[in-house]
């Protein structure tokens, strides 16, 4: 495992600063491909990964993100 940060698939779905917190399933996905809600944290390029079905999410280039 390398620690380069790989770009964000081109089918990735993209959030705005008003979908945050991010968590996965999103409400787009179908029922049957459910799996335990899981909240995401995006790295410094902006994209997150589910660690169970793999869906990659990544922000909007200019998405405003307020810290807690």
């Amino acid at each position: 495992m390398s620690n380069t940060t790989q770009p964000a698939a081109a089918n990735a779905v993209e959030l705005d600063g008003k979908d945050l917190p991010a968590h996965c399933p999103n409400p787009a996905m179908p029922l049957w491909s459910s799996h335990p809600r899981v909240f995401l944290e995006f790295n410094h390029d902006g994209v997150a990964k589910c660690p169970y079905c793999g869906t990659a999410y990544r922000l909007k280039p200019g998405a405003v993100v307020a810290h807690h």
